[in-house]
């Protein structure tokens, strides 16, 4: 499938925006986003959206080349992203031919290993792309023109995290934030209740909604063969919190032992609400119905006034139920996880990275354009029904669908912020997506916390 289009191309000057560009239509229909990206499904067309093509010009004369995509992002979400590409095709004369799959991860390495990569892959996790780079020495380094890119639009968090051994080499392309709470805004004006600000603001609410006769919390972490995946998250959020950044690094990285007693203090943390029986499981039952209730139906209980609070991300968003009304005095809402000051916001990120296999002068030239805000802002325009952000600090949060979307940026970009990735997906397989998980599990219906991280640190592997 490509994006090329015979939409005629639109040259001239953009008066209100007092600047010479040029004028590129954003030809697609509205379409979603990975995780969270809505989707209308219908036949709009997104708005003009102008971007500068003096950066791709120094990249030679690129007209009639091809650069191929290959990523776990499928229709219908797949438009959007497709529809985001047309300003730099129209700028360039490169066609992008896009590959969605939701086999991307699992293939990814085989064609690596059988000769025939893509030009550029979406990486879901930095772990898959330390291991494309440092096992299969297959990715090549982002040209000077990304890295400066890099360097002015995202912060030392996110550029970190696309560096293998001081080798910067994968820009971000979007994001998640994992450490929100979801509330209905209704229930808390009714009870006079107000967002909290500090992690012990947050624990006198729940004690207080505890005291009234209700339980304040409810969650789920059955996701199939994945779960406990939300539980690992709820632990990271913890370690951030209690023990900071730096022991953090040192966690995920193994410098630390996984039950070094920081970590220990964490999970106990995040046991001072999820294995509390006072605090869950509001509308869902008793502690260890946490470990079998489904993550994406949790926090329906919000919606029938059976729990006050639940914990998830930015995209958990798409998972209420058709007609939920996500705005400050809507539905529910979200407030920032709260830590123990309001000086940093130790905040938990996800999101994937753009790794390219060749280094053509149009692979480059792609490369800088999805490191850039213009990348960033077609790409909001080409989401009409929200559900997308980015990292990237030259994104208009105007030009965001939604009031939540804006939200979720302003805490990228905040810079009080201090983001680190997901460490479920940085830890080796064997762990983050193994005996973490299934240590959640046992953990939620009986185990010791100590009994729990002794075991996972037992697994990890001596490599």
């Amino acid at each position: 499938m490509t994006t090329r289009t015979t939409t005629a191309r639109r040259r001239g000057l953009m008066g209100a925006a007092g600047a010479a560009s040029l004028a590129l239509l954003v030809a697609a229909c509205g379409g979603g986003g990975d995780g969270g990206d809505g989707g209308d499904g219908g036949d709009e067309t997104a708005q003009a959206f102008e971007i500068d093509c003096a950066p791709y010009e120094e990249f030679g004369d690129l007209e009639g080349t091809e650069v191929t995509v290959y990523t776990s992002i499928v229709d219908p979400e797949a438009e959007a992203h497709q529809a985001s590409y047309e300003p730099f095709e129209e700028c360039t004369g490169v066609t992008i031919q896009y590959e969605g799959s939701r086999e991307q991860e699992a293939q990814l390495p085989v064609r690596v290993q059988a000769g025939s990569p893509p030009d550029i892959a979406i990486v879901n996790q930095p772990g898959l792309l330390n291991t494309l780079v440092t096992q299969y020495d297959a990715v090549v380094p982002a040209p000077e023109q990304t890295e400066a890119n890099v360097d002015e639009f995202f912060s030392e968090d996110w550029k970190a995290y696309g560096t293998v051994d001081d080798e910067f080499y994968a820009a971000p392309y979007d994001a998640n934030v994992k450490s929100f709470v979801w509330y209905s805004p209704a229930m808390f004006s009714d009870a006079g209740y107000e967002e909290p600000q500090t992690w012990d603001e947050l624990m006198t609410l729940s004690q207080t909604i505890a005291d009234s006769g209700a339980l304040p919390w409810c969650a789920g972490v059955e996701s199939g063969d994945a779960t406990g995946w939300p539980g690992t998250d709820f632990i990271e959020d913890m370690v951030l919190r209690t023990a900071g950044p730096d022991v953090y690094d040192q966690w995920y990285t193994h410098e630390i032992p996984f039950n070094d007693p920081q970590i220990v203090e964490a999970w106990d943390a995040a046991g001072s609400i999820l294995k509390d029986p006072a605090f869950v499981n509001g509308g869902l039952g008793d502690v260890s119905s946490i470990a079998t209730t489904t993550w994406s139906d949790a926090g329906f209980p919000i919606l029938d006034g059976t729990c006050y609070m639940s914990r998830a991300a930015n995209f958990y968003q798409a998972q209420w139920p058709e007609g939920t009304e996500v705005a400050e005095d809507g539905d529910v809402w979200a407030f920032y996880l709260p830590a123990e000051t309001t000086e940093e916001k130790p905040t938990l990120v996800a999101g994937p990275f753009i790794a390219a296999f060749n280094d053509r002068p149009e692979v480059q030239a792609f490369q800088t354009y999805l490191a850039s805000s213009d990348w960033a802002n077609a790409k909001a325009v080409a989401t009409p029904a929200g559900g997308w952000v980015s990292a990237n600090n030259g994104l208009d949060p105007e030009l965001l669908a939604t009031d939540f979307d804006r939200l979720v940026a302003a805490t990228l970009t905040d810079e009080a912020t201090v983001a680190r990735y997901d460490a479920s997906d940085l830890m080796p397989s064997e762990v983050g997506a193994g005996s973490f998980w299934t240590g959640i599990v046992d953990w939620l219906t009986g185990a010791e916390t100590q009994e729990v991280v002794d075991q996972i640190e037992s697994s990890w592997p001596s490599r």
